[in-house]
């Protein structure tokens, strides 16, 4: 496993940028009803934990990893998850730190950490459960910066990539959001290097962006996926749909190429 403890973010954990780009909540009531879907708590440090929400269809079923975007926890995803098992996909949404019911606080190297606790917790819980099908990882807005952590990092135990309004740059995506990072004397280099991250990566790729996201612009989808060296690469535009409708005008499209790309990592 790599030395998380070298994975270093601090110069986007200030205050300025963590407001802007964690939007925690927590997960009120009992867990979700569904009766095929189990509550995880992943041990990420010491004193902190990390929820999941685990959708499983079969033991041999292809198991999706999902990282959702910055405003989301997993129960978000309880009405998502039927749907993927309906497809006989085990659907595997994780939350960070501060997000449903997990603990502690969001920060960027934490996130970039945890995603690898998280990562090494789903290999031996799949193994402990029998569930033998292939392991795909998807990240969604913010939850891309995760999904590319892990995919630059574990090349060979992941069988595909999913990347649903992704950001290929920070800067742009922070200046959005308020930061003022030409005063803060943010360099590209320093932050998350998504588009550097997916050219390591060369099996099957979907990537994911609405034709008019207002967060996220389409461009940085396109510059994912010009930047990914797989031969197996797919750039599905959702027309009309923005950051935050991508579901409502596009999700027959959406759920239809994960399918396809699952389908042919499984067979």
């Amino acid at each position: 496993m790599i030395d998380i403890s070298e994975i270093d973010y601090s110069v986007l954990d200030r205050p300025e940028i963590l407001m802007s780009l964690f939007h925690p909540r927590p997960e009120w009531g009992e867990p979700g009803t569904n009766v095929a879907a189990q509550d995880i708590l992943i041990q990420v440090e010491s004193d902190v934990v990390v929820g999941g929400r685990f959708h499983m269809a079969a033991e041999a079923a292809p198991n999706i990893l999902f990282f959702h975007g910055n405003g989301e926890i997993v129960a978000d995803y309880d009405q998502m998850g039927p749907m993927y098992n309906q497809m006989d996909i085990n659907f595997l949404p994780v939350d960070y730190r501060g997000y449903g019911r997990s603990t502690g606080e969001p920060t960027v190297t934490a996130m970039m950490r945890d995603c690898h606790m998280i990562f090494a917790f789903v290999e031996k819980w799949l193994q402990e459960n029998r569930c033998s099908g292939p392991l795909i990882v998807m990240g969604r807005s913010l939850g891309s910066a995760s999904a590319l952590e892990l995919t630059a990092s574990y090349k060979i135990q992941i069988h595909g990539l999913i990347l649903e309004s992704g950001f290929a740059y920070a800067g742009p995506l922070l200046r959005l959001l308020g930061v003022n990072v030409n005063a803060l004397g943010f360099k590209e280099e320093e932050g998350f290097r998504n588009v550097d991250k997916i050219r390591s990566f060369n099996k099957s790729t979907l990537i994911i962006h609405a034709e008019k996201d207002h967060i996220i612009p389409f461009s940085d989808g396109q510059a994912l996926y010009n930047s990914c060296q797989s031969v197996d690469k797919t750039l599905l535009q959702i027309p009309g749909a923005n950051h935050n409708d991508i579901f409502l005008r596009g999700l027959s499209e959406y759920m239809a190429a994960v399918k396809t790309l699952v389908d042919k990592i499984a067979n």
